[in-house]
């Protein structure tokens, strides 16, 4: 584990990305590389300081490991976190391949740069697999910890109008998806971590409140949405069809295809 704390456990070194600076025969050492740094998204309030941390600590840690791999003798393995922002906030009823266009918006734009920030380590001859993961959806954390006490005193609420797709994976098949990209020798690229099948916001609502015996009688107005999130809220209402084309091409099966499968693992996984 890289960690920037004063953690002394024997499987922990120090590293400061910001400064560049990673234990170079740890890396060397390494047969594959899993970055998952950066600022979490959920922050609130959607500061423009924090819109500055977003991209500085992703574009920080990508670059300082990418570089360490292309100076390794024999690079390792790189599997960089990514996002199915790439694609946008909005794009409707289009489903979204690793070969769609990209989209636009704040974090259209960070995810972009963020990609573009392993290029050292593909440069050099290493395997990069960009891992554009959609809503992680697990009790413990993801999307559906801090909606959970909502949704459990009869207060689950959709997003606007419901009607936007929501793409999502539950953390088992997150795990084994990341998994299986660091042990196939003949992958890289990007990869969409998200099920198969499809998904509202209505539909989710609906399969959470009723997963914890509730009915979800309400919604969150668009407008109080979008002046209480301006730069992410277009993220918030949007609607992203994201499929698994590339996982799926290789082999890749889910034990979670669909929604309700995703939420039962949730909460009982």
């Amino acid at each position: 584990r890289l960690v920037r704390s004063s953690d002394n456990r024997p499987d922990a070194v120090a590293w400061n990305p910001h400064a560049g600076n990673v234990d170079q025969a740890v890396v060397d050492a390494s047969d594959v590389v899993i970055n998952l740094s950066g600022e979490p998204i959920s922050h609130w309030p959607p500061t423009k300081r924090w819109q500055e941390e977003v991209l500085s600590s992703r574009l920080a840690a990508t670059t300082t490991l990418a570089s360490a791999i292309a100076r390794s003798p024999k690079p390792p393995v790189l599997l960089s976190s990514s996002g199915m922002s790439r694609y946008g906030a909005d794009r409707g009823e289009e489903e979204l391949t690793e070969a769609s266009s990209d989209g636009t918006g704040f974090l259209a734009g960070v995810v972009h740069a963020w990609e573009a920030a392993t290029s050292a380590a593909s440069d050099a001859g290493g395997r990069v697999c960009l891992l554009r993961t959609t809503l992680a959806v697990h009790r413990d954390g993801g999307l559906l910890k801090p909606q959970l006490p909502a949704f459990r005193a009869g207060l689950g609420a959709r997003l606007g109008s419901g009607r936007q797709h929501m793409s999502l994976i539950a953390r088992p098949d997150w795990v084994r998806a990341v998994t299986f990209l660091a042990e196939r020798d003949d992958l890289s690229g990007p990869f969409n971590l998200g099920i198969p099948g499809d998904a509202t916001n209505a539909e989710f609502t609906d399969a959470v409140a009723a997963a914890v015996g509730r009915k979800a009688r309400f919604a969150a107005p668009s407008a109080v949405l979008r002046l209480a999130a301006r730069p992410i809220a277009d993220d918030l209402l949007g609607s992203l069809r994201v499929k698994p084309q590339a996982l799926l091409d290789a082999g890749f099966t889910f034990n979670h295809p669909d929604l309700a499968s995703v939420v039962d693992a949730a909460l009982n996984e």
